[in-house]
């Protein structure tokens, strides 16, 4: 699971007041603002609930190949981008922490090479506990990575076990320990719940366990069977609803009471600069360019929206490029689906946003869907207004509802990819 990709159910719990305070920039990103993933798909094994891009590394890791793939890939989709300011680069996957601090070193140097960076850029680095090494997390912080985001999921070995991680609680905690001695200010720690056979107790002490270590942002999501995993084949014992509404509530009101502040369904920041710049570009529905195997890019072009996708597998995708052919895929989604995919996004927002934020994503004014708004409003789910738009407390719970209400009609066409996933 990576914190830039999941996209929570955000379950039955009600927010408390405290999760209601703003810890949101205070501005939105202007159009010109533009989000970089670079997707590093390999990993030291595949987990059984993972459907995400990405494989297991056999035998030694291409990784000169790859990195001369995604550099040449990155000059080519500059094209037409040159006006354009990265206030983000987020390298994902798969496990990034595979790859040497050099490799890395090397894609952010033709980042820097190829793009107009904005000053103090945000890069994140996924890595595992499980592939931590001191030298490496220090490497990394001298190529220039600003944050870590640490796939830690569970401190339980039991939990951890039937998650199918490479690594134990130990191991997590000296991972985030070598963090820190490396220099990382901004360290994300990945948890999951509603994982085989947790209890509440479980629940609890994962997050004691978590804020012992006081990392200054946490990705808090459930677990969720997904279609052509093997827990999808052979689906694990998990905890009942009753369980699962217990530890919801509890972890929202422990996380307000440690100080963090939810500001989308499965992101809690310590203070605003913790706030991940780069899943803030996702959620208020910003540009971003993916590149590498089955990275997902959405663009806007004089109004209308432009979507691609990479080739999946990574070897066809070194080919492709090394042999000039082609390697990825576009459609111009409809107005409909546009319209679907902000509000997927953007309601995803503790705090909301202004009607002004639909207008310059979208290339519609929001007096377009002032019908939809007041029936959600009229309904209790959605506060709507000249000045800002927001789902209510109510509405925040039922949020899967809230934005099923803006799908297009079937004659629109729903595409088959939605969002930033890569």
């Amino acid at each position: 699971m990576h914190d830039h990709l999941r996209q929570t159910n955000p379950g039955s719990a009600t927010p408390a007041p405290e999760l209601q305070q703003s810890v949101l920039p205070a501005s939105f990103a202007p159009a010109s603002a533009l989000a970089l993933y670079l997707h590093l798909p390999w990993c030291v094994r595949k987990c059984p609930y993972c459907d995400f891009n990405s494989y297991a590394q056999k035998g030694d890791l291409p990784e000169s190949r790859y990195l001369d793939a995604l550099c040449r890939d990155m000059v080519h989709a500059a094209h037409g981008l040159q006006d354009r300011t990265v206030t983000s680069i987020f390298m994902g996957g798969g496990t990034p922490s595979l790859f040497s601090p050099s490799g890395i070193g090397r894609l952010l140097e033709r980042a820097q090479d190829t793009f107009r960076l904005a000053p103090g850029v945000e890069i994140t680095l996924e890595a595992n506990p499980g592939t931590a090494e001191a030298d490496r997390f220090a490497g990394y912080r001298t190529a220039g990575v600003t944050r870590l985001s640490l796939g830690v999921q569970s401190f339980s070995d039991r939990a951890l076990a039937a998650l199918g991680r490479i690594h134990d609680g130990e191991t997590a905690r000296a991972a985030f320990a070598m963090a820190r001695a490396a220099g990382f200010d901004s360290i994300n720690l990945d948890l999951m719940y509603g994982l085989p056979n947790q209890t509440f107790g479980m629940a609890v002490d994962d997050l004691t366990q978590a804020f012992a270590l006081e990392p200054d942002h946490i990705s808090y999501y459930e677990l969720t069977i997904e279609a052509g995993t093997a827990f999808a084949r052979n689906p694990p014992r998990r905890p009942g609803d009753e369980t699962m509404e217990e530890i919801e509530n509890m972890a929202h009101e422990q996380l307000a009471r440690h100080g963090y502040r939810r500001y989308e369904v499965s992101a809690y920041a310590r203070r605003p600069e913790f706030i991940c710049r780069h899943n803030f570009m996702y959620w208020q529905y910003g540009d971003y360019l993916g590149l590498g195997a089955g990275a997902h890019t959405k663009l806007t072009w004089n109004g209308r929206v432009q979507r691609k996708v990479r080739v999946r597998h990574p070897m066809h995708y070194i080919d492709c490029v090394e042999n000039g052919e082609p390697f990825e895929d576009e459609w111009w989604p409809s107005p409909g689906e546009v319209r679907f995919e902000f509000f997927l996004n953007a309601l995803r927002l503790a705090d909301g946003f202004p009607p002004a934020l639909y207008a310059q994503q979208t290339g519609e004014p929001a007096s377009a869907v002032r019908g939809l708004l007041k029936s959600l409003e009229d309904r209790g789910l959605l506060t709507a207004n000249p000045c800002w738009i927001r789902p209510t407390p109510r509405g925040y719970v039922l949020l899967n509802e809230v934005i099923a209400h803006f799908l297009p009609e079937r004659h629109d066409g729903l595409p088959e990819r939605i969002g930033p996933a890569a």
